[in-house]
């Protein structure tokens, strides 16, 4: 199951595609699909039937925004958290072989499209939580363990 948590900055993200789907690509849409079937027999008309594709897309896009804006929990950095690996942390581990990787914690919702981000859901995240600089990080996936040092946490 996928953790409900979003940071502010992927809330307000996926708030700003929901409203230029509905308000912008929405619209238009709705247009051409009008257009295009004013123009006569809809079952040889691609324009009619590629945008009333593109008009089921966006209102599925749509409903899943809604809901799941509905649904998660907005997680904003607290003054405690300095110091620790939490949700919505930039971190920096090395392993022995000083391979240094640098990613930061997020919701699910938030990881598309980035590749310094990782799911709170991933094992790598999970095993980070709640640790310190100069701490160990020992993580275990389908090719083995995995040793890294936490070498740097940041909030900003």
């Amino acid at each position: 199951m996928k953790t409900k948590l979003i940071t502010r900055e992927g809330f307000n993200k996926l708030k700003d595609e929901l409203d230029h789907l509905w308000r912008v690509e929405r619209r238009e849409t709705t247009k051409k699909v009008t257009w295009a079937a004013s123009l006569g027999d809809r079952s040889e008309n691609a324009d009619y039937q590629y945008n009333k594709k593109k008009l089921r897309e966006i209102d599925r896009r749509v409903r899943y925004l809604r809901k799941t804006l509905e649904d998660i929990k907005i997680v904003d950095f607290h003054p405690q958290q300095e110091g620790k690996v939490y949700f919505g942390a930039w971190v920096e581990l090395e392993n022995e072989d000083e391979v240094v990787i640098k990613f930061r914690i997020v919701g699910p919702e938030e990881i598309y499209g980035r590749k310094d981000y990782i799911s709170i859901d991933s094992p790598m995240a999970r095993a980070c939580l709640k640790k310190e600089v100069d701490d160990e990080v020992i993580v275990k996936s389908p090719k083995g363990v995995k040793v890294w040092t936490v070498i740097s946490i940041r909030y900003r």
